[in-house]
């Protein structure tokens, strides 16, 4: 495949294949009607026909070429697959089209100083464990790492102190630069004002500008009460202290801490749930 598509990149060639689709012709006919030397022809067709995509016959003096279209239903059945898989409904590509959306809005919004200031966010999910469970993989860093950022993302940092005045410390990349060589995607920092085990938790976070000002204040507040089958988590968020600067960062608030939800929900509906502590590539650690 790889051979081919390099054979068809060349503009001089993909002629010659337009050329051939419509019927066989000769080596010389195909230099006129291409504007172009018939040597030069010539060595183009012997690298299509390596590739697969033309065939040739001698008829007397002249050498005739033909176009094979098996290779060409192959390439465009692969294409075919790449286009399928980004644009399926549910897929990445989906996330990034909305985030796009959210992004051109609030760049909009972001005029003044304090623009997004009492603008909240609420968010709900059913658990399936409970309330015990859930309390820890909300305080505990070994096991906040594994689901406190969005699906294109890792934490490389995490300090979570679960105490009133605790600090917290949130760094991350993205999540196919395992070796660090890319910078930093972001980076947050906050302080917890409120624990009560396996009912609330409050904290602030602020995400960081590049200049290391704050972008916003995020007020977060965490309820969980237990259900029949496990856990409800309610979440609201309330910004302030919002700069012109902090638009990217609203903007991905709903879709990137939904995402995170959903794989906390992931998470904790696994048969191991329970044995979530790994933290290979992550630095967490927990000040209690």
């Amino acid at each position: 495949m790889d051979a081919l598509l390099t054979a068809l990149a060349d503009p001089a060639r993909w002629r010659l294949v337009g050329l051939l689709a419509e019927r066989p012709r000769s080596v010389g006919v195909l230099a006129q009607l291409a504007g172009a030397r018939q040597p030069q022809t010539t060595k183009h067709l012997q690298t299509l026909e390596r590739v697969g995509v033309v065939t040739s016959q001698r008829t007397g003096q002249r050498r005739v070429y033909a176009l094979r279209p098996g290779p060409l239903r192959e390439l465009a059945a692969a294409l075919g697959r790449l286009a399928d898989t980004a644009d399926r409904a549910d897929g990445p590509r989906a996330a990034f089209d909305e985030h796009g959306l959210s992004l051109r809005a609030e760049r909009l919004a972001a005029t003044d100083s304090g623009w997004a200031d009492d603008r909240s966010f609420a968010f709900h999910r059913s658990l399936a464990a409970g309330p015990e469970l859930v309390w820890r993989h909300l305080t505990e860093p070994a096991l906040l790492a594994h689901w406190w950022t969005p699906d294109d993302l890792r934490v490389s940092e995490l300090v979570f102190e679960a105490r009133p005045g605790g600090r917290i410390v949130q760094e991350y990349r993205d999540a196919e630069d395992t070796d660090g060589s890319d910078p930093v995607v972001g980076r947050a920092e906050g302080v917890v004002d409120d624990v009560r085990p396996g009912e609330r938790l409050a904290y602030r976070l602020s995400p960081l500008l590049p200049d290391g000002g704050l972008a916003f204040t995020a007020h977060v507040d965490l309820r969980l009460r237990p259900s029949d089958t496990g856990t409800d988590l309610d979440v609201h968020w309330r910004l302030t202290d919002s700069t012109v600067e902090s638009a990217d960062f609203v903007a991905g608030i709903e879709l990137g801490f939904g995402q995170s939800l959903d794989r906390l929900a992931a998470t904790l509906a696994a048969p191991l749930a329970t044995d979530s502590h790994d933290t290979d590539s992550t630095n967490a650690r927990s000040t209690k």
